[in-house]
């Protein structure tokens, strides 16, 4: 105390501060700063719901977790879903709007013949892009690398200038000092069509709040690059602003790669995620008349199969935890056989039957390898008259909760592991 009145350090000062600030912005439902961040995990419970929109240069995406305790886990709600909503958009706009004054072909030519000059032209746009913002009335420069003027001018025999007058385009002048000069307006239209679409998304994704599984959601964590633009941020407000607390982390364009890090230092703090699409196999089934196809029949050893049934493994959206796996049984379909292929089909939808449908396609392939096991199974079948082949069974788990399917496989018979592998990129 000094003359009646207290001392408050510095660090508390700011701590002081930034408590009123969430709490300001507990009233107000406006942007949370990083001051306010550490309040607010501090006041999240257990059971707290929130959308994360990972707006990145290409895509945004949305999911919804929810905290767990005691643990402090997470648990996936809905399924990770997105679009191609990110910056990569504006970029184009800017390319079009290039092709509308210059010409489609005169662009694509300076592209495939000056490709360093092009780089540095969208470079040059990169920079202003990340300065526009709702509420700014000034015009934004952008530098025309030096061999876009000369290459224009041999290729069509007039000026720049010349070419942004006959384009009639209002928004945009030229600059004696070898700039383009667009308009707020101008900048704005470039935004309008991916803020559109990721508005879209944004309010879709507020939907999210009305499904019976993810109810209660009230807030939005905005990350990635293009979580930086103050169009977007603007855009999010417009779209949640009333439903959820939107919060922007400090280094909003690094945030993925710091939780990428932590997630790598410890991967179970996702429990319980939610499966993408419906994974399974083709398998055959005894076939009933009047209930499947004639198309599907096949005839073997006098006995009627009906063909391509899918076999699930997961479903779309199903919660599956981490650790949890599927278990099929697979036998080699001839004596002395080393190796079993099996398609592995997907489908965005559950409501399938065969894998020949619509929106039904082939993944990846599960291959087990029976070169070990095959010669002690074969053994096994010559002293048994072929019974011990009959019975082979060669049991596959796979686990899927994780951010990867694995896959394992063991010979009941000999019990012995069989190689096994998965394979998602050869198709």
């Amino acid at each position: 105390y000094c003359n009646g009145f207290q001392i408050v350090p510095k660090a508390k000062t700011i701590c002081l501060s930034a408590r009123e600030q969430l709490r300001r912005a507990r009233h107000s439902r406006t942007f949370l700063v990083e001051s306010g961040t550490g309040e607010l995990w501090s006041e999240m419970q257990t059971g707290d719901r929130y959308i994360v929109a990972d707006c990145g240069g290409g895509t945004v995406d949305l999911t919804v977790h929810q905290i767990e305790q005691p643990q402090g886990t997470l648990k996936e709600l809905y399924k990770a879903s997105g679009g191609p909503y990110g910056a990569v958009g504006v970029d184009l706009a800017f390319e079009a709007m290039l092709c509308q004054i210059f010409g489609a072909d005169f662009i694509e030519s300076f592209k495939a013949k000056r490709p360093a000059a092009w780089v540095d032209l969208t470079i040059a746009f990169e920079a202003r892009k990340r300065t526009a913002a709702p509420g700014r009335a000034n015009s934004l420069n952008i530098s025309l690398p030096f061999s876009f003027i000369d290459f224009y001018k041999r290729h069509r025999g007039q000026s720049v200038e010349t070419a942004l007058r006959k384009s009639n385009m209002n928004f945009i002048k030229w600059s004696s000092q070898g700039m383009l000069r667009l308009s707020a307006e101008a900048m704005h239209e470039l935004f309008q069509h991916t803020i559109s679409q990721t508005n879209t998304k944004l309010q879709i994704g507020g939907q999210f709040s009305k499904k019976e599984e993810v109810k209660g959601v009230h807030f939005l964590f905005l990350v990635g690059g293009f979580a930086e633009s103050p169009m977007l941020q603007r855009a999010a407000q417009n779209a949640l602003g009333r439903n959820c607390r939107i919060i922007i982390p400090h280094d909003v364009g690094l945030t993925i790669l710091k939780g990428a890090v932590l997630f790598g230092l410890d991967p179970t703090v996702v429990r319980v995620r939610r499966c993408p699409l419906t994974y399974g196999v083709g398998v055959l089934n005894r076939f009933v008349e009047g209930r499947h196809p004639r198309d599907k029949l096949l005839i073997k050893d006098g006995r009627e199969w009906c063909t391509d049934i899918l076999d699930r493994f997961v479903s779309v959206d199903q919660s599956v935890a981490l650790g949890e796996v599927v278990r099929r049984s697979y036998t080699p379909a001839r004596m002395g056989q080393r190796k079993i292929i099996i398609n592995i089909y997907c489908s965005d939808t559950d409501d399938i039957t065969y894998i020949t449908e619509p929106g039904v396609r082939k993944c990846g392939a599960i291959t087990l390898d029976l070169l070990e096991s095959g010669a002690v199974a074969a053994s096994a079948g010559d002293n048994d008259k072929g019974s011990a082949f009959e019975r082979r069974e060669i049991r596959t788990t796979m686990q899927f909760g994780d951010t990867e399917i694995k896959v394992t496989a063991v010979d009941v018979a000999t019990g012995q592991l069989v190689r096994a592998s998965i394979d998602f990129l050869s198709n």
